[in-house]
Order: structure tokens, then sequence, then C-alpha cells
């Protein structure tokens, strides 16, 4: 299993994700945009693709010039029929990609969350075990409108389209299902400024938040995240198969 994973910024880190992949054996290639640009040069060469969050909007094309050319790459990798998994950005570079509206600024969340899982949700792979709701981890500040061939799969009161899907495995998440509790030390102790500035006090209450918070939303991170890749593996059983009839 080859995956090629898109990292809009530095030490974005891939948490939950990192770990169902490991469990599948999953061949990961890292292509570092922030660093130097670089994109998979074809579909041919991965069986899935993720698009990872970044501090930038899904619009930025003067100050991001690669961004057009990701736009293209998902569709293309979603027209293929393979799995592709665009996270907080990379839900918004998604939704881009098939026709929907990028709205700025208009929908800030940071820290744990509620989100509700639609009745669409609760019949999809990704979410089906997760109930009516569950509490994941947030930090947007950018929405989206739904792309027109997208089934809502969850929702909150402030993004309306906390997760959609497009076809058979193309998924799009606003939330950071992958921020683990690590993953959210990781970025406490690599972005406080930020932080403060935008949830003043969340430093300050971490510890009790993540005490309250940060089991149920591993267990959800990581349901979710091995759902996903269930379906790039059922995906390669399916090319095997035609491969030998």
């Amino acid at each position: 299993m080859r995956v090629a994973v898109i990292e809009n910024m530095r030490n974005t880190g891939l948490g939950a994700l990192a770990q169902a992949l490991d469990e599948a054996g999953a061949d990961i290639e890292w292509f570092r945009v922030w660093q130097d640009g670089t994109l998979p040069r074809d579909v041919v060469g991965h069986d899935a693709l993720v698009v990872l969050g970044g501090e930038q909007s899904a619009l930025d094309d003067e100050t991001h010039a690669y961004l057009p050319e990701l736009v293209r790459l998902t569709r293309r990798f979603g027209d293929a029929g393979k799995a592709v998994l665009g996270i907080c950005l990379g839900s918004q570079i998604l939704a881009r990609a098939y026709g929907a509206d990028n709205h700025l600024g208009t929908a800030r969340e940071f820290g744990w969350h509620k989100i509700g899982v639609t009745a669409e949700g609760r019949a999809d792979p990704l979410l089906s075990s997760l109930g009516g709701e569950f509490t994941i981890f947030e930090w947007h500040a950018d929405t989206f409108s739904l792309p027109e061939a997208a089934l809502r799969l969850a929702s909150s009161p402030v993004a309306e389209n906390q997760a959609f899907r497009i076809g058979r495995a193309v998924y799009g998440t606003q939330f950071h299902f992958e921020a683990n509790s690590a993953v959210v030390e990781q970025w406490k102790a690599e972005f406080p400024e930020t932080i403060a500035r935008i949830a003043p006090g969340w430093l300050e209450s971490h510890a009790e938040l993540a005490a309250r918070h940060g089991r149920a939303a591993d267990a959800a991170g990581l349901a979710i995240a091995r759902a996903w890749v269930s379906l790039i593996e059922r995906q390669e059983v399916e090319i095997l198969s035609q491969a030998s009839a």
C-alpha cells in the first residue's frame, strides 16, 4: 500500500493516521510542499492521497504557488477511484477541487469540540462506529460550501460541513481526527504564540481539558483513521481481483 502525504506546513504530524497506516503496513511518501513545492507527478505511483492542514487558506495561490496544481491533483486521484483524504486545509482544498466555494475567516474553532453525525454519516464506513456525536480536536477559521457531488457526514453549529464523502473513498474532514493527545502536545509546544492569540486561556487550561476530552477524542480519531485506511485495503483487493479475472 503506497500512500502520498502532502504536508502544507512544517511539523503537522500524522498522529492517529500514522498508527492506522503502520498497522496496515503502508509505505508513506512525504511531499513537503511548504519546503520545495514538490508534488506527486501523477496518480499511478500511489494507492491513496492524504492532504494535511496548514496555516494558509485554500485560495492562497499567490503566496503558495503549488496550490492550483494540488487542487487538480486531488481531483485526479478522486476521479481515478483512489482513496483521498483531506484534513482541515486539506478538506478545503478538496472542496475547491470539486467546485465548492471556500469561505475565509467565517468559522473559527479551536480545541476539543463535539461533532454531530448526520444520518448519512451514521451509515458511512468512516463514522458509523461513533454513534450520533463524538468529541474531536479542531483548529480552523475557514470553511466551505458542500460540493455538489458530496454527502454531508458530520456537522457543528460553527461549521456546517465538518465531514463529507464523494464517491466511494474521497473524504474531507474539517476536524483534526489525526490530532491525538501527542500531536496536540506537539502543537502546544510548537505554536504557543499562535494559540495564545486565537484562544486566550487555552494553554493554561490545557491539562484539565486534555484530561477531560483527550481519551475519548483519541479513540474516535483512531477509529476514523482505521476506517479510512481500510478503504485503501479494499481498493487494492478489488484491483488485484480485476487483474486476475
